[in-house]
Order: C-alpha cells, then structure tokens, then sequence
C-alpha cells in the first residue's frame, strides 16, 4: 500500500493582556489511528511546563489531554509535533450505494454496535440546527430513488458554487441560519451546513477536524506554514461505512487530508 509521510508542527500561542497566575486547557491534537492513517510519533512541548498534564480519551475516541499550567505566566506556547503515514482511502462509486432512503431505513433499524454509534450523528447537535429552510436545501440532492453517495457529491457539489469562501464573512460562534443567509464563510460554516442538509433527510454525518495539504500559488515554492487546519464532513453509508467529504473543496478526501478528532460539531 501507497502511504505518504507527513512531519506535522502546530503551534498555537496565547499572548494576555496581563499575568495570568493559573490556567486550564483541553488539547486534541494528536492525529487518530485509523486503517488509512497511522501516527508514527507524537510529542507535545509546552512553555511554560504545565504543572498536571491527564491524557485520555473522550467520547468519541479522540485523543485528549487535559493541562494546567501553575504560577504567572503571561504567555503560553502550545506546539504539537507529529509524524504521521496517510494511505489512500477505499470510496465505493457513487452508484454502488443504496438508494438514499434506504440507507436511511437501514441507518433507523441497525441494532449493530457500529449502527448505533452511526445513529446518533443522525440528530441536530448544538452548532448545528435543522431547520425547514435547511431540508428545502437538502432535498434537491435527494431525489426519491438517488444512490447515497451521488446524492452526498451532489450537495457537496452545490454547497461549495453556492457559498463563497471569505475568512471575514463569519467567526468561530456564527449558526448554520446566519451562514445559509450570508452565503460565505470557512470550512467550519460548510462542513457545519453539510451537516444540517444530511441530518434534515435523516443521514448520520459527523464533523472532522485535521490539516489539509495544500498547492503552493504556481511558480512559487510553499512557504512554511502554509498548511492549515481543516475541517470536513464525514458520511454514514450502510455497508460501506463512513465516506468523507470535502465541501469547501468539492472533493472527497484523501492522501491530502490529516484526521486528528470528530464529533457532532465543532463544539465536541
């Protein structure tokens, strides 16, 4: 099997106002095993040294580690390093999944583990709210009769033409009604909105947070730190898994795209 190799730095810098004399941080920085994806090492270097540093899992498997940092500091330095091995991901063809309706009818009367853990990324959660406006949206996506998959490259499709990217248009609070009225955004607002059109035809999608690879402008090298962090959809298909989706690029990802947490929304 095909992997690439990718040596991750993320570093993230609080600068107060004044000194602070204690503080308390939750970090999911560390990229997820997965089939496709392997963490071959992972470290964090926090200055100042934190006093407690708990690491554990959360709810939805994600690797988490809880810090406390004792004493004055008027700055903090948060810097993950990891290396990480990326494979390419099995995505069956569009019109290899069932209609989307039945996938919906298999999704409700799964009694599987994987079908339960699938079936509670199917309700509205608190960042993203289903409503009549959202599922008119959706629903020209799905036709009755519409394999799954080409339904959710269809909404993909439409999401990424009719919403223009623009990192001033909304903020990290902004609700998937203010995004639907503006018709801008980032990948938080997109994948935010992918959510709600699935959830309102009754699919299970989960929100996925990572880095993205990305093309230097042509001629140019790529500057350090040019890459970011990134945020996806990903689709619940009965058997075949999930399937992600990429709606601020119009694509499904790949070799490209680092996993590091999911959850509900944004807010997990």
């Amino acid at each position: 099997m095909k992997f690439l190799r990718y040596h991750l730095s993320h570093r993230t810098v609080y600068d107060y106002s004044g000194t602070v004399s204690i503080s308390h941080h939750l970090l999911r920085l560390a990229p997820r095993p997965l089939p496709y994806q392997v963490c071959l090492d992972h470290k964090l270097v926090i200055d100042p040294e934190p006093a407690v540093v708990n690491h554990c899992l959360d709810y939805f498997g994600n690797t988490r580690n809880f810090v406390t940092i004792e004493g004055a500091h008027g700055k903090l330095t948060v810097t993950a390093e990891s290396v990480v091995a990326v494979a390419p991901q099995y995505v069956p063809e569009g019109s290899e999944t069932q209609p989307w309706q039945v996938a919906r009818g298999r999704l409700i009367s799964d009694q599987t583990q994987s079908g339960l853990e699938a079936k509670e990324f199917s309700y509205a959660s608190p960042r993203v709210e289903v409503s009549p406006e959202v599922a008119a949206y959706a629903a020209e996506s799905f036709p009755l009769g519409r394999p799954l998959l080409e339904a959710g490259l269809d909404l993909t499709a439409r999401i990424h033409r009719d919403f223009k990217f623009d990192p001033t248009a909304t903020n990290v609070s902004t609700s998937v009604p203010e995004v639907m009225r503006v018709r801008k955004g980032v990948c938080q607002d997109f994948s935010h909105l992918q959510l709600a059109c699935f959830r309102a035809m009754g699919l299970s999608a989960r929100y996925v947070s990572g880095y993205l690879e990305t093309d230097p402008p042509p001629g140019q090298k790529k500057m350090v730190g040019s890459d970011a962090s990134h945020a996806w959809v990903s689709l619940y298909c009965p058997g075949h898994g999930w399937i992600d989706l990429d709606p601020t690029n119009n694509c499904i990802p790949s070799m490209r795209h680092i996993t590091v947490a999911w959850g509900r929304d944004y807010g997990d």
